[in-house]
């Protein structure tokens, strides 16, 4: 679906980013590829080995709606990407991540209307589902935002979806290349926050895929969830140094010993897939959709009343040698 289009992806130069765009230019024929951040030195890195002819690099910032617009002229495609996403960072600087997590996506949303792009697709985390530190009440917000652009499009043929999803293995400020550091560094134990602590696990190749995915399934108004494996910290760190002990330093601020990603006060509008749950709008669209069949004829049903999706009660965990070859993947 991308081949003779256009994309441009916000925050681009990041881990999802620079995967992204190695898979369209692996798999696809795309018209102009569009490297939308705010980081000249990481555009200038990531161009010494994305050169190609079609792609385009932007400074801008997601803050900056009039930069936005001028960015998104001619663009088929978004997937919005930028964000502050650090959860003690965010604790500490409420209001930076307010502008870029929210009034960034106001500005996403304005620009992709303002130039009629067909379809966005915002990234999301796990943290915005009940969430208890700003990071996952900013995304939450911005989630909404994305979802209500389905209603706010006039006559536009724009159409908005979240796709939401947990950690990536061995992505930029992830547990486990903090953890190899520590290990090169020759630390003599690994620091646990908490010995129950688990979470969802992703690789980015699934996520890339998982985000191409919807772009091919979605309606517009969906929060698109995969079906991924949980573990257990102790189980990483286990896996990375067998032989290190673990001290237990105690939960960051804004952390939580467990990820939800499909919350139980969302059952009555959750549908599950074969591979991944959609969590319908919550709010009604001139257009009726059932969601329960998306765009490409596959069919979903809806959860039983009290479900809920989190990492705690996942029914598939990951092995110590199953996160041992994963990590080794990542290198």
């Amino acid at each position: 679906m991308f081949n003779d289009k256009t994309i441009l992806i916000t925050g681009g130069t990041g881990s999802f980013g620079k995967k992204f765009v190695h898979t369209l230019l692996e798999n696809y024929k795309p018209r102009k590829i569009i490297v939308f951040s705010r980081d000249e030195q990481k555009q200038f890195d990531m161009s010494l080995t994305y050169n190609d002819p079609v792609m385009r690099y932007f400074i801008g910032d997601v803050r900056d709606v009039e930069r936005l617009k001028m960015a998104m002229d001619g663009v088929d495609y978004v997937v919005h990407a930028a964000a502050l996403k650090i959860v003690p960072t965010a604790e500490y600087n409420p209001m930076e991540c307010i502008r870029t997590n929210i009034h960034g996506a106001e500005n996403v949303i304005n620009a992709a209307t303002h130039n009629g792009v067909k379809k966005i697709v915002a990234l999301s985390t796990d943290k915005a589902a009940n969430p208890i530190n700003l990071y996952g009440a900013t995304k939450l917000a911005s989630d909404k935002l994305f979802v209500s652009a389905n209603n706010v499009k006039g006559a536009k043929e724009c159409a908005f979806s979240v796709v939401r999803y947990g950690n990536v293995i061995g992505s930029r400020g992830s547990v486990l290349p903090f953890f190899r550091r520590l290990i090169d560094e020759g630390a003599t134990e690994l620091p646990i926050t908490d010995e129950r602590m688990t979470r969802f696990w992703i690789t980015l190749e699934q996520g890339v895929e998982f985000v191409i995915k919807a772009f091919e399934r979605m309606h517009g108004g969906e929060i698109y969830v995969p079906k991924i494996p949980s573990t257990k910290v102790t189980d990483l760190a286990t896996a990375l140094a067998p032989d290190l002990p673990h001290k237990i330093v105690g939960i960051r601020p804004g952390e939580k010993l467990h990820e939800v990603m499909c919350p139980k006060d969302d059952c009555f509008h959750t549908i599950e897939f074969e591979d991944h749950f959609v969590i319908k709008p919550t709010i009604n669209f001139t257009e009726a959709i059932d969601y329960r069949e998306n765009a490409l004829g596959a069919k979903g049903e809806y959860v039983e009343d009290g479900f809920e999706y989190n990492s705690l009660d996942n029914e598939h965990y990951l092995s110590i040698e199953q996160l041992r070859a994963l990590s080794e993947s990542v290198q």
